[in-house]
């Protein structure tokens, strides 16, 4: 083993960290971890799932990103991810969500933002509806 190489574990920490992965951290603090998104804006975490009609897999499960107001008083908005994993239980898909390594949880915040700028610029940029010309 080399020192100066970090090894993988298979919760995803490469630090020897127990909070280095998204359940990990949930387990020592007991509170979501906080990011701050490429907005500048703070961010926390929820770890969501729900029913899915394939029966192969009927759990799916994706995070969810509450944007906090700058004063820390309240969420004023949010973000999320596609789906991330499936799984035949919600354990199962629980299990999977948390070993994320919470570097990876950082870079699906981000991806989540650009998807969300994405969006914006492409409803500014869609032509008028139908509405009555003004002339």
């Amino acid at each position: 083993m080399n020192p100066d190489t970090p090894e993988f574990s298979p919760n995803g920490d490469i630090h020897g960290s127990p909070d280095a992965s998204l359940g990990g951290y949930f387990r020592e603090h007991e509170r979501p971890p906080a990011f701050e998104g490429t907005d500048g804006e703070p961010y926390t975490v929820s770890v969501e799932t729900e029913k899915s009609p394939d029966l192969r897999a009927p759990w799916q499960g994706y995070l969810v990103f509450p944007r906090w107001a700058s004063t820390g008083l309240g969420v004023v908005g949010h973000v999320e991810t596609p789906t991330l994993v499936r799984g035949s239980s919600r354990e199962e898909v629980l299990r999977a969500l948390g070993q994320l390594p919470l570097v990876h949880v950082k870079v699906l915040l981000d991806a989540a933002l650009e998807r969300r700028s994405e969006s914006a610029v492409l409803e500014d940029s869609d032509p008028p509806s139908d509405s009555p010309d003004p002339s």
